[in-house]
């Protein structure tokens, strides 16, 4: 699954969004571009009624003084194009830092199990390769686009003051760059969004081999990973011919036709000379301002390619705003921190549940163990009760509100899910456990790490609290980042823990020091923690035993055992692998 692209109209009006916030900027960057352009259009009058003086024989001293101000007019053009790029590049660092920031927002705001169904590889893409296209469409195409259209604009008027005669033989290229453009705009938008699927797709495809090559290897499967990379590549490069061949067939049409108006000037401009319609003047003047159009023309039309990989880019980053779910908000406020789950179901994909029927409610407080088979649904049934996924059918409630009408924020106060995936952010340990409470004192943060059993090794490195992590001078082991994870939830201090295998890249002893350690914290909050290690179910005010997405079994350890159910055979098969807990 990918995330969705925006379409042209969507773009569009983020774009006139985008002109509207900057409309000052914008103004001041026209009105210095207007008057660099408008010194340059004088230098061809200019030089035109040159020839003219001289052709007539005035005197020098007429002739040096339009010289000298033809030198002047080209002074004041380089200073005021000088001042315009300058604010056209300010200008486009702006709308480029708003397109970035929006991006981030829409990201963080994405629904978890949006991001996991779409993969790295798309976003990765999205925040890489597109915001890198779009950057040189904004920073340097808006700029460059904005000089060659008022540029083309501003000598047409000017030759059409000067000659209106002279403004048919330009007319015979019309047909071809009108018609050239229209041709390539009509498939390029569709073939530069494939282009970047295909490289989404590419990405994705070697994240998941580089992340997994230990995996790869040892199961002997690096034939089939490179056959696969093989067929990405092969599709990225069909992608890119594709493009390569709209510019082949769309570039020489239109160098063809800027030829045309060139020719098609000096010829009838010299049969209009010869019948006496125009002056030499005239005809030189024309020429100039004909040939003077091919060069910002050109760079507007070789822009405008580049404005198609730059709206692609867009259009795939302000899509992710179509994958955003609805702001949650109710003004309900649980009436207490119990946490119930109805009758739920869930599957990953129609007609396959993975959740049946399953009821479950805590009491305040209550610390209960979810144990069972791997693929028993106990990590789903964790994203169920913590709102990332919503119950095909039933509910789940916190204090009699469901979970998926809190607002996320208030509901993240409540409840918190850690799991066994953790990441560590570059920055201090300081910066790192107080995410979930950045005003956390020092004492707090080393607090929060003692509770984990964090202490010691953090205490050992060189600047303690205060060391930067994710250094290659400072790497963290994944046990050490579980731990971080773990005493950012001992800050943010909900009243319901959900813990989906959190101590599971620690060996057993360390293992069960932190839960120990974490015992004193979590006393008098409710913790629902789903366990492979059955120790954390001994220790439990209730176990519950999920088998193929249902609830089998649940009840107090020792009345489990009892039963000689299912429980009874899982924890003799652990304890018979173990010292006796």
């Amino acid at each position: 699954m990918s995330l969705p692209v925006a379409d042209a109209k969507t773009v569009r009006r983020h774009v006139r969004g985008l002109v509207r916030s900057h409309t000052g900027l914008l103004t001041r960057t026209v009105l210095w571009f207007v008057l660099a352009t408008a010194c340059g259009l004088v230098v061809p009058a200019l030089l035109g009624e040159l020839v003219e003086q001289v052709e007539k024989g005035v005197t020098t001293t007429r002739v040096d003084v339009t010289v000298l101000v033809i030198a002047g007019l080209l002074i004041l053009q380089g200073v005021f194009t000088r001042t315009a790029r300058l604010e056209g590049a300010r200008l486009g660092e702006l709308v480029l830092a708003d397109i970035r920031e929006g991006f981030i927002r829409r990201v963080l705001t994405l629904p978890l199990h949006t991001v996991e169904k779409a993969g790295g590889g798309d976003l990765l893409t999205r925040s890489t390769r597109d915001v890198d296209s779009l950057s040189r469409a904004v920073r340097m195409g808006a700029p460059s686009i904005l000089v060659a259209g008022l540029s083309v604009a501003l000598t047409l008027v000017a030759l059409a003051v000067t000659s209106p005669l002279m403004v048919l033989p330009c007319l015979v290229a019309v047909p071809v760059i009108v018609w050239s453009t229209r041709w390539y705009l009509k498939r390029a938008r569709d073939a530069y969004l494939a282009e970047a699927a295909s490289y989404s797709d590419l990405t994705q495809g070697l994240n998941e081999t580089v992340s997994g090559a230990r995996t790869v290897e040892s199961l002997r499967r690096s034939g089939p990973r490179v056959r696969r990379t093989d067929a990405h590549v092969e599709r990225a490069n069909r992608a890119e011919r594709r493009t390569l061949f709209l510019r082949s067939v769309w570039f020489p049409l239109m160098d063809f036709g800027y030829i045309l108006p060139v020719a098609a000037t000096l010829l009838f401009g010299g049969l209009f000379y010869i019948e006496g319609w125009v002056s030499l003047g005239e005809v030189t003047a024309a020429t100039l301002y004909t040939r003077a159009v091919i060069d910002p023309l050109d760079e507007l039309l070789g822009w405008l390619d580049e404005l198609q990989v730059g709206d692609a880019s867009l259009a795939r980053l302000i899509g992710v705003e179509s994958a955003v779910e609805p702001e949650r908000t109710t003004d309900r406020r649980p009436a207490d921190d119990r946490l119930t789950a109805e009758g739920i179901a869930y599957g990953y994909r129609p007609g396959h549940d993975v959740l049946k029927d399953v009821s479950l409610s805590t009491g305040a407080g209550e610390r209960v163990a979810v144990v069972g088979p791997s693929g028993a649904g106990k990590s789903t049934l964790a994203r169920i009760l913590t709102g990332i996924h919503g119950p095909r059918t039933g509910s789940v409630t916190l204090g009699g509100v469901p979970v998926h009408e809190m607002p996320l924020e208030e509901l993240r106060r409540h409840v918190a899910l850690v799991t066994q995936e953790h990441h560590v952010f570059l920055g201090s340990v300081r910066d790192n456990v107080a995410l979930a409470a950045p005003d956390a004192t020092d004492a707090e943060v080393t607090a929060a790490l003692t509770a984990v059993a964090a202490d010691a090794w953090v205490q050992a490195l060189p600047d303690g609290i205060d060391t930067e992590l994710g250094t290659e001078e400072t790497p963290v082991s994944p046990a050490q980042a579980q731990q971080l994870a773990l005493a950012r939830l001992v800050l943010a201090d909900p009243h319901t823990l959900v813990l989906d295998e959190a101590t599971s890249l620690l060996d057993p002893r360390a293992a069960r020091d932190l839960e120990r350690s974490l015992a004193g914290v979590l006393r008098g909050r409710t913790v629902i923690a789903i366990a492979h290690r059955l120790h954390t179910a001994y220790d439990a005010d209730r176990v519950v035993v999920m088998e193929d997405g249902r609830i089998t079994e649940q009840g107090p350890h020792a009345e489990l055992v009892s039963a000689h159910g299912t429980y009874a055979g899982l924890w003799e098969s652990w304890h018979g692998r173990g010292p006796s807990t």
